[in-house]
């Protein structure tokens, strides 16, 4: 009969031991080509009361099915505001992710969205979006949803939602907020088919307006 004690020490290491997210043999990790950060640190004055946890840490490899592809690249992008104050609606698209000024969309203020037309309906696997990573700042309502119909009135899949009070008047998030990064925010879409992706916001900590640098859409091609 085997030893009691070491049985239940085993069971308890096994317990305890922190776990590593290993990719199957039909996935690969996503390789990002990511802009030169443009401050160092991690900031501390910015206050919220849905601001998730600031690790200041890389984000770790993010795996993806085998085939996954871009394929937002020079894709069309309409927009709520199809004028924009600053920038033309193709930079959402244009590969250029750098954060200064001339790189940037500014939209106006209140909830405003992008959206991207992939030209055909495609299992997703990861959306990655830089708003302004210049500077620190945290950017409201931030909601990614996915769908085939461009007006996004059916078939609409929510990838993630941080409006945690229903300010923009969709649907009230889980998520947390997060504070604007070189490496973008990642949003995972777990295979969600569609055509279309929509992104809102609705401000952020440092003024009213709107912005995005770039977004990528990841998924498998037909």
């Amino acid at each position: 009969m085997p030893n009691r004690a070491l049985v239940c020490t085993l069971f308890l290491a096994l317990a305890l031991a922190p776990l590593v997210a290993q990719p199957g043999p039909d996935k690969e990790e996503l390789k990002l080509k990511l802009p030169k950060p443009m401050f160092v640190g991690t900031p501390t004055n910015i206050k919220s009361a849905n601001l998730g946890p600031v690790t200041g840490k890389p984000r770790p490899p993010f795996y993806v099915p085998k085939g996954t592809a871009l394929l937002s690249a020079k894709k069309p992008v309409t927009s709520s505001d199809m004028a924009p104050v600053i920038g033309e609606l193709d930079m959402v698209t244009d590969g250029e992710k750098a954060g200064g000024d001339g790189y940037f969309i500014e939209l106006g203020p209140g909830t405003q969205w992008v959206q991207i037309d992939l030209g055909a309906s495609h299992p997703l696997y990861a959306i990655l979006a830089w708003h302004y990573h210049s500077q620190a700042r945290v950017y409201r309502d931030v909601i990614v949803q996915v769908s085939d119909d461009s007006a996004f009135k059916n078939g609409v899949t929510t990838v993630f939602n941080n409006d945690h009070d229903n300010s923009s008047k969709i649907a009230v998030g889980k998520e947390k907020e997060y504070i604007e990064v070189a490496e973008g925010k990642l949003f995972e879409p777990n295979g969600a088919k569609g055509r279309y992706v929509r992104l809102y916001s609705r401000g952020n900590s440092t003024n009213d307006l709107n912005h995005y640098v770039e977004v990528e859409v990841y998924g498998l091609p037909k």
